[in-house]
């Protein structure tokens, strides 16, 4: 059997501070028997020292472009401009397989190098069920940014913290006034974390999931304060909110957060904006009477990145383990070829296949 080399790159988007391994859990993949190599990273939330102290080999970073042929690249957001040709596979959140912006680029990097994409979004089990994702905290940072939005308490720009000093601002204070709260789809990752989060915030939301958006009621939507979504469609469904909307005499909503940042996609369930905000500006007024906030961050977790990499490291670990041989990684494998051939992308031979 083949060793697995995993090449463990650095993030070159500037507020990317998680890790989709921590030093915890590289040591028992090098224990394993995994050669596992880790960039420098300025801002990656764990220093190279703790993982070259578990056992772990140290690269500068951006080096995997040089990584040998055999080396799984891991990662979790965009990949930089260049190389135009990717030879690799890599492991990251591609975002391309529904008509994103970029996809077909990213996918004929891919077929120009003869590499691979492994989408996490994808690596799911038998049933389709995600086998490592960071749902919960992007829930649950979107719905404490909305409720501190709300309450006229959200500074910019963000800055990553901790979950007890987040929550410690959170916290109801003494003469603020109640709101309603709705999040849309409250039983996945994303919806519980959202719901927790208003529970923190002493605010009692409403969940609504496939029963109240299969006949979707939007007047009743439109009656509360805060709007938290968390459903992310892979196929066309009616919108849940629609430009007209905004503008509806019945509308109550003041502040509207998309967890989920599907923007551009033909599946996107809120086409009422068109771009992403961030942390130097997390807010958009959509409307100015009565006023409409947007809060669309798309890496909502790495504003908590310790507590939301332990989280996903420890879901990813068992998968990388059995990397070799895996059914999950190999229909991850067969979804970036099928991605291919829907977006009209030849490849031509694949080293990875």
């Amino acid at each position: 059997m083949t060793e697995l080399h995993l090449w463990l790159r650095h993030e070159p988007r500037t507020t990317e501070r998680r890790t989709p391994v921590v030093p915890a859990d590289a040591r028992r993949l090098v224990d394993s028997g995994v050669t596992l190599t880790v960039e420098e990273s300025p801002q990656r939330i764990f220093p190279v020292e703790e993982y070259e102290a578990a056992g772990c080999r140290r690269a500068p970073a951006g080096s995997w472009v040089t990584a040998p042929p055999a080396a799984v690249v891991l990662g979790l957001k965009e990949l930089p401009d260049e190389p135009t040709a990717l030879t690799h596979r890599h492991i990251f959140f591609g975002h391309a397989y529904k008509r994103q912006p970029g996809a077909v680029e990213l996918l004929r990097r891919f077929a120009a190098g003869g590499g691979a994409l492994l989408d996490l979004e994808y690596l799911v089990d038998d049933e389709g069920r995600r086998l490592a994702a960071f749902g919960f905290w992007a829930g649950y940072l979107g719905a404490a940014l909305a409720a501190l939005r709300h309450r006229g308490r959200l500074t910019a720009p963000l800055t990553p913290t901790t979950k007890d000093e987040l929550d410690a601002v959170l916290r109801p204070r003494a003469g603020e006034e109640a709101f309603t709260a709705l999040v849309v789809g409250a039983l996945g990752r994303s919806g519980r974390g959202a719901w927790t989060a208003f529970r923190t915030a002493g605010v009692e939301a409403t969940p609504w999931d496939q029963a109240e958006t299969r006949e979707l009621d939007r007047p009743a939507l439109l009656r509360h304060d805060v709007l938290v979504n968390a459903v992310l469609a892979t196929s066309l469904v009616p919108p849940f909110l629609r430009e007209e909307d905004l503008d509806s005499p019945v509308r109550r909503l003041r502040t509207l957060c998309d967890v989920t940042c599907d923007v551009g996609s033909p599946f996107n369930v809120l086409p009422v904006y068109d771009r992403t905000t961030d942390w130097v500006e997390p807010v958009r007024r959509l409307r100015d009477e009565p006023p409409l906030d947007l809060i669309a961050i798309d890496n909502l977790p790495s504003l908590l990145p310790r507590e939301s990499s332990t989280d996903f490291s420890a879901a990813l670990l068992p998968q990388l383990l059995a990397f070799t041989g895996s059914r999950a990684w190999a229909r991850c494998l067969d979804r970036f070829h099928q991605a291919c051939r829907e977006l009209g992308v030849r490849q031509g031979e694949s080293r990875h296949d």
